[in-house]
Protein backbone atom coordinates (compact mmCIF):
# COMPACT_ATOMS: atom_id res chain seq x y z
CA UNK A 1 0.00 0.00 0.00
CA UNK A 2 1.56 3.34 -1.01
CA UNK A 3 2.37 5.86 1.66
CA UNK A 4 0.35 9.06 1.22
CA UNK A 5 0.17 12.44 2.97
CA UNK A 6 -2.66 11.32 5.25
CA UNK A 7 -0.53 8.43 6.48
CA UNK A 8 2.38 10.83 6.99
CA UNK A 9 0.18 13.12 9.10
CA UNK A 10 -0.97 10.10 11.10
CA UNK A 11 2.61 8.96 11.64
CA UNK A 12 3.59 12.46 12.81
CA UNK A 13 0.66 12.30 15.25
CA UNK A 14 2.04 9.01 16.63
CA UNK A 15 -0.13 6.42 14.83
CA UNK A 16 1.93 3.22 15.04
CA UNK A 17 0.34 1.59 11.97
CA UNK A 18 1.17 4.66 9.89
CA UNK A 19 4.73 4.57 11.26
CA UNK A 20 4.98 0.91 10.27
CA UNK A 21 3.87 1.74 6.71
CA UNK A 22 6.36 4.62 6.62
CA UNK A 23 9.14 2.29 7.73
CA UNK A 24 8.08 -0.45 5.27
CA UNK A 25 8.24 1.91 2.33
CA UNK A 26 11.47 3.73 3.15
CA UNK A 27 13.57 1.16 5.05
CA UNK A 28 15.14 -0.50 1.98
CA UNK A 29 16.62 2.79 0.73
CA UNK A 30 17.63 4.13 4.15
CA UNK A 31 19.22 0.83 5.19
CA UNK A 32 21.12 0.64 1.88
CA UNK A 33 22.57 4.11 2.45
CA UNK A 34 23.79 3.10 5.90
CA UNK A 35 25.30 -0.17 4.58
CA UNK A 36 27.19 1.69 1.85
CA UNK A 37 28.74 4.07 4.35
CA UNK A 38 29.75 1.28 6.76
CA UNK A 39 32.04 -1.59 5.94
CA UNK A 40 30.59 -3.84 8.64
CA UNK A 41 27.13 -5.38 8.21
CA UNK A 42 26.53 -5.76 11.97
CA UNK A 43 27.52 -2.15 12.57
CA UNK A 44 25.28 -1.05 9.69
CA UNK A 45 22.33 -2.92 11.24
CA UNK A 46 22.94 -1.21 14.59
CA UNK A 47 23.27 2.21 13.00
CA UNK A 48 20.13 1.63 10.90
CA UNK A 49 18.17 1.02 14.08
CA UNK A 50 19.55 4.26 15.54
CA UNK A 51 18.69 6.08 12.31
CA UNK A 52 15.07 4.90 12.44
CA UNK A 53 14.78 5.85 16.10
CA UNK A 54 16.09 9.31 15.18
CA UNK A 55 13.65 9.58 12.26
CA UNK A 56 10.69 8.68 14.46
CA UNK A 57 11.85 11.03 17.25
CA UNK A 58 12.25 13.85 14.71
CA UNK A 59 8.93 13.18 12.91
CA UNK A 60 7.07 15.97 14.76
CA UNK A 61 9.66 18.45 13.44
CA UNK A 62 9.15 17.37 9.80
CA UNK A 63 7.81 20.49 8.06
CA UNK A 64 7.30 19.11 4.58
CA UNK A 65 9.83 21.47 2.93
CA UNK A 66 11.18 18.44 1.07
CA UNK A 67 9.88 14.97 0.28
CA UNK A 68 9.82 12.69 3.29
CA UNK A 69 12.30 10.29 1.65
CA UNK A 70 14.78 13.12 1.08
CA UNK A 71 14.40 14.31 4.67
CA UNK A 72 14.86 10.78 6.05
CA UNK A 73 17.84 10.19 3.73
CA UNK A 74 19.56 13.27 5.14
CA UNK A 75 19.00 12.03 8.70
CA UNK A 76 20.42 8.63 7.72
CA UNK A 77 23.57 10.12 6.23
CA UNK A 78 24.12 12.52 9.15
CA UNK A 79 23.47 9.89 11.83
CA UNK A 80 25.68 7.33 10.10
CA UNK A 81 28.58 9.74 9.65
CA UNK A 82 28.28 10.84 13.28
CA UNK A 83 28.29 7.21 14.46
CA UNK A 84 31.34 6.44 12.31
CA UNK A 85 33.18 9.50 13.70
CA UNK A 86 32.42 8.33 17.25
CA UNK A 87 33.64 4.82 16.46
CA UNK A 88 36.88 6.21 14.99
CA UNK A 89 37.49 8.29 18.12
CA UNK A 90 36.96 5.22 20.30
CA UNK A 91 39.12 3.07 18.02
CA UNK A 92 42.05 5.48 18.51
CA UNK A 93 41.91 4.64 22.20
CA UNK A 94 41.74 0.88 21.67
CA UNK A 95 44.09 -1.64 20.12
CA UNK A 96 43.32 -2.24 16.48
CA UNK A 97 42.34 -5.81 15.71
CA UNK A 98 42.09 -6.80 12.08
CA UNK A 99 39.48 -9.38 11.24
CA UNK A 100 39.84 -10.87 7.80
CA UNK A 101 36.53 -12.12 6.56
CA UNK A 102 36.22 -15.02 4.15
CA UNK A 103 34.81 -14.43 0.72
CA UNK A 104 31.71 -16.52 0.25
CA UNK A 105 30.85 -18.59 -2.78
CA UNK A 106 29.17 -16.45 -5.49
CA UNK A 107 25.96 -17.74 -7.06
CA UNK A 108 25.91 -15.46 -10.11
CA UNK A 109 28.09 -13.04 -12.04
CA UNK A 110 25.99 -10.09 -10.95
CA UNK A 111 26.25 -11.06 -7.29
CA UNK A 112 29.98 -11.61 -7.73
CA UNK A 113 30.48 -8.14 -9.22
CA UNK A 114 28.32 -6.44 -6.58
CA UNK A 115 30.11 -8.25 -3.77
CA UNK A 116 33.49 -7.46 -5.34
CA UNK A 117 32.64 -3.77 -5.40
CA UNK A 118 31.34 -3.86 -1.82
CA UNK A 119 34.48 -5.70 -0.72
CA UNK A 120 36.74 -3.28 -2.58
CA UNK A 121 35.00 -0.37 -0.88
CA UNK A 122 36.01 -1.81 2.51
CA UNK A 123 39.65 -1.40 1.45
CA UNK A 124 39.20 2.37 1.13
CA UNK A 125 40.06 4.65 4.00
CA UNK A 126 36.96 5.76 5.92
CA UNK A 127 37.21 9.29 4.47
CA UNK A 128 37.66 8.11 0.89
CA UNK A 129 34.80 5.61 1.28
CA UNK A 130 32.48 8.26 2.68
CA UNK A 131 33.27 10.70 -0.15
CA UNK A 132 32.94 7.97 -2.79
CA UNK A 133 29.57 6.79 -1.47
CA UNK A 134 28.20 10.30 -0.99
CA UNK A 135 29.37 11.56 -4.40
CA UNK A 136 29.26 8.63 -6.80
CA UNK A 137 26.41 6.63 -5.28
CA UNK A 138 24.25 9.17 -3.46
CA UNK A 139 24.84 12.11 -5.83
CA UNK A 140 26.05 14.75 -3.37
CA UNK A 141 28.11 17.68 -4.67
CA UNK A 142 31.65 18.27 -3.42
CA UNK A 143 30.40 21.37 -1.60
CA UNK A 144 27.73 19.35 0.23
CA UNK A 145 30.22 16.62 1.06
CA UNK A 146 32.68 19.20 2.36
CA UNK A 147 30.04 20.67 4.67
CA UNK A 148 28.94 17.22 5.83
CA UNK A 149 32.42 15.89 6.55
CA UNK A 150 34.04 19.14 7.68
CA UNK A 151 36.52 19.25 4.79
CA UNK A 152 37.03 21.58 1.85
CA UNK A 153 35.50 20.99 -1.56
CA UNK A 154 39.05 20.40 -2.82
CA UNK A 155 39.61 17.84 -0.07
CA UNK A 156 36.46 16.05 -1.19
CA UNK A 157 37.68 16.02 -4.80
CA UNK A 158 41.07 14.71 -3.70
CA UNK A 159 39.51 11.93 -1.61
CA UNK A 160 37.23 10.98 -4.51
CA UNK A 161 40.20 10.83 -6.90
CA UNK A 162 42.09 8.58 -4.47
CA UNK A 163 39.03 6.38 -3.90
CA UNK A 164 38.42 5.92 -7.62
CA UNK A 165 42.09 5.16 -8.30
CA UNK A 166 42.23 2.53 -5.56
CA UNK A 167 38.92 0.97 -6.66
CA UNK A 168 40.19 0.87 -10.24
CA UNK A 169 43.23 -1.10 -9.08
CA UNK A 170 41.22 -3.37 -6.80
CA UNK A 171 38.62 -4.12 -9.48
CA UNK A 172 40.97 -4.32 -12.49
CA UNK A 173 40.67 -8.11 -12.53
CA UNK A 174 36.93 -7.80 -13.22
CA UNK A 175 37.49 -5.52 -16.21
CA UNK A 176 40.34 -7.64 -17.54
CA UNK A 177 38.28 -10.84 -17.33
CA UNK A 178 35.17 -9.35 -18.92
CA UNK A 179 36.91 -7.40 -21.70
CA UNK A 180 39.06 -10.18 -23.12
CA UNK A 181 38.21 -13.25 -25.15
CA UNK A 182 40.38 -16.06 -26.36
CA UNK A 183 40.81 -16.06 -30.11
CA UNK A 184 40.05 -19.54 -31.45
CA UNK A 185 43.11 -21.32 -32.67
CA UNK A 186 45.51 -18.65 -31.45
CA UNK A 187 47.72 -18.72 -28.41
CA UNK A 188 46.79 -15.27 -27.14
CA UNK A 189 43.94 -13.30 -25.67
CA UNK A 190 42.59 -10.35 -27.67
CA UNK A 191 40.60 -7.39 -26.35
CA UNK A 192 36.93 -7.25 -27.29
Amino acid sequence: MPFDQLDLKRAIAGDERAMQRLWSQHAPHIDAVVRRLCDDSELAADISQEVWMQIFRALPSYRGDSQFGTWAHRIAVNRTLNALRKIRRIAKLEVDIEDDSAITEQDSDRTFVAESIEHAMTKLSPGARAVFVLHDIEGYTHGEIGEELGITSGGSKSQLFKARAKLKKLLAHLVDESSTVAVKGKGYVAPV
